[in-house]
């Protein structure tokens, strides 16, 4: 099986740089995962904002924190999930305060035949993601539909009290790295949270995750 992304993407993926797709091709067969690390500039919006983030904190959805020049790691490891999915972690750790780092943490899984984004420690955020290549070979990934799964609870969740985000990410051969800029945005409230950062990769043998960058539960729903 070619990678989640590949897989997604279609005849797409080849229009990708090769750095990025040698980023995004990470799955079982590639027998390898990608390890990055930089620095970053993290943002969020006004004072009111913060309730919204401190929720996500709890769960490793969102950061509240802010900062320049932040050191942060992204741990994109294959596995295949209790559920026989090959899965993708997208670990996100952010020195944003010694002793006291902070996570964002998703699992992808191609659904459908799309990447489908699980938030947080316990998968409770299932997200469509939209994927188009750029015309410098990037990619911009745009959130669609959010689903909460807890228990015998599941809903659409409204959007009213979440954000869309939008990510691009791509090769630069000025500096030899990988840059990312996220903004998540609602739709009422504007602008919650986004980060901005350049980072280099390794890319080591893998044919698992380590147990720490997997979530606690495996959410079957979608």
């Amino acid at each position: 099986m070619t990678s989640v992304f590949e897989e997604a993407l279609g005849a797409d993926f080849r229009r990708l740089h090769p750095m990025m797709q040698r980023r995004f091709g990470v799955g079982l067969d590639a027998a390898e995962a990608c390890v990055g690390r930089g620095r970053m500039t993290i943002r969020r919006g006004p004072w009111w904002t913060v309730p919204f983030l401190q929720i996500g904190r709890l769960r490793n959805i969102l950061v509240p924190d802010v900062g320049t020049d932040v050191p942060f790691t992204i741990e994109n490891y294959p596995y295949r999930d209790a559920l026989g999915r090959e899965t993708v972690t997208f670990v996100r750790t952010y020195a944003t305060r010694p002793g006291r780092p902070a996570r964002f943490d998703a699992t992808m899984v191609l659904s459908e035949g799309r990447v489908l984004d699980y938030l947080g420690t316990h998968q409770h955020l299932a997200v469509d993601l939209d994927l188009r290549v750029d015309e410098r070979g990037g990619l911009v990934l745009t959130s669609d539909e959010q689903r909460f799964h807890e228990g015998p609870v599941s809903f659409r969740f409204p959007m009213l009290f979440s954000g869309r985000a939008a990510l691009h990410e791509w090769w630069s051969e000025d500096d030899g790295a990988f840059h990312v800029d996220l903004a998540v945005r609602n739709r009422v409230f504007g602008f919650l949270f986004g980060y901005r950062g350049t980072f280099t990769c390794e890319w080591v043998p893998a044919s698992d995750a380590p147990e720490r960058l997997k979530p606690r539960r495996t959410e079957a729903r979608t």
